[in-house]
């Protein structure tokens, strides 16, 4: 039973920074992908950034530059560090596992390539 526990959130001012974990639990796959989504109020599930654990990643362009992703493949444990807040990224952040693509093990964004989410989220407020 694959179980995805995020934790981190908070509020802050716009410009400030604030960092998220996403603790997996019952993986199996020895090579998948792993991402961080975010939903507001009223808006669909969007997808953040992916990391494929070998060194590749995949940013929405939106977070740029701001947020970095990355995995401790020997805890493990999957780390969103985001600086430069601005208001538009507040929302609920979801972690979530799912396939990769091909023998380089492409990750992306989309929603539809993940199978396990993160049941509660962490919320995260930018004022």
């Amino acid at each position: 039973h694959v179980q995805l526990v995020e934790s981190g959130g908070g509020s802050v001012q716009a410009g400030g920074s604030l960092s998220l974990s996403c603790a997996p639990s019952g993986y199996t796959r020895t090579r998948y992908c792993m991402g961080w989504f975010r939903q507001a109020p009223g808006k669909e599930r969007e997808g953040v950034a992916a990391d494929n654990a070998f060194g590749s990643t995949t940013y929405a362009d939106s977070v740029k530059g701001r947020f970095t992703i990355s995995k401790d493949n020997a805890k493990p444990i999957l780390n969103l560090q985001m600086r430069n807040l601005k208001p538009e990224d507040s929302g609920m952040y979801y972690c979530a596992a799912g396939h990769c693509a091909g023998p380089s093990c492409t990750c992306s964004i989309s929603l539809y390539d993940y199978d396990d989410w993160g049941q509660q989220g962490t919320q995260v407020t930018v004022s």
